[in-house]
């Protein structure tokens, strides 16, 4: 008997064990999940409060500042004889306006084949904004967070170098055809030009590859993945702090212009040369004929 009632004590804490973790896990879940409903949707409550204030920024000055030309509801605008006046805005996403705008190149003053460089009229909190409106427009790539596009975040001066070594690569296949393989820029069709990208800022780099400003093609992260956007960019950032060995660089524009100016300025002095010879030849022989009569 006392064998019996020991056996069910035993089976009886056994079958208590189980049962108090399952409470106590259960006490847990519950804990967290009220943590979670009292403090994350108040925290994305405020988010989605921030972002809609910062939206209406962006639409008061996009109205003021943009609409002209881009259309108020950003469609863009064509002209009577079907000329394209402004460029629907629609999908472009947050990142071609901070770089559009960061850069100077908009507001444009009239259009043209190029949109210069200038000082930007906005402050970054103002581009934020207007990137904010033109994003809700649709879907589009977002501006880069620094990670993404600063060299300095490399972990190790290892890994800075092979990402310069792969950047330079990179460049020399699909850049260097517009803006040279030193970064310089250079002319293009119908009156444009690629410019140089020697004191462009990492992030404007990296929108612009995602982006395709202008004649720019667009390199997707599925032509060229955000590892190798960084990439390309150390190797920029590497150019600028090339030295200069001093001399005449002609731009840092490479063999055409070297050869061209070795063309021009070389056969030059040769016609020259050959001129004075001619001249100083026909001068000799008339003083040779003069002293015979």
């Amino acid at each position: 008997m006392r064998l019996l009632n020991r056996s069910v004590g035993r089976l009886s804490r056994h079958r208590r064990r189980p049962l108090a973790g399952a409470a106590v896990l259960l006490v847990a879940l519950l804990s967290t999940g009220g943590a979670y409903a009292a403090l994350a949707p108040a925290s994305q409550a405020e988010q989605e409060k921030d972002n809609a204030a910062l939206v209406a920024e962006g639409k008061e000055l996009f109205m003021i500042n943009c609409s002209t030309c881009h259309g108020s509801n950003g469609e863009g605008i064509t002209t009577q004889n079907g000329k394209l006046y402004g460029p629907s805005l629609i999908g472009v996403g947050a990142a071609s306006v901070d770089f559009q705008v960061g850069t100077g190149r908009m507001p444009m003053a009239q259009p043209g084949a190029q949109v210069e460089v200038k000082d930007p009229s906005f402050s970054q909190d103002e581009i934020d904004a207007m990137a904010a409106y033109v994003a809700s427009l649709g879907p589009g790539p977002s501006i880069p967070d620094k990670e993404q596009y600063d060299p300095e975040t490399y972990g190790s001066e290892k890994e800075k170098e092979e990402a310069v070594t792969l950047g330079g690569q990179i460049f020399l296949t699909n850049c260097t055809a517009c803006h040279n393989f030193t970064g310089a820029g250079g002319a293009m069709p119908r009156g444009g030009k690629a410019p140089s990208i020697l004191n462009t800022d990492p992030k404007h780099i990296y929108e612009a590859m995602l982006t395709g400003p202008q004649s720019m093609d667009t390199f997707s992260d599925g032509n060229i993945s955000p590892e190798e956007k960084k990439a390309v960019i150390s190797y920029v950032e590497s150019m600028k702090e090339q030295p200069d060995y001093g001399g005449f660089n002609n731009g840092a524009l490479g063999p055409v212009t070297e050869g061209l100016v070795a063309w021009i300025v070389g056969l030059g002095v040769l016609v020259a040369f050959a001129f004075w010879i001619a001249a100083h030849t026909t001068r000799t022989n008339q003083t040779k004929k003069g002293s015979a009569k």
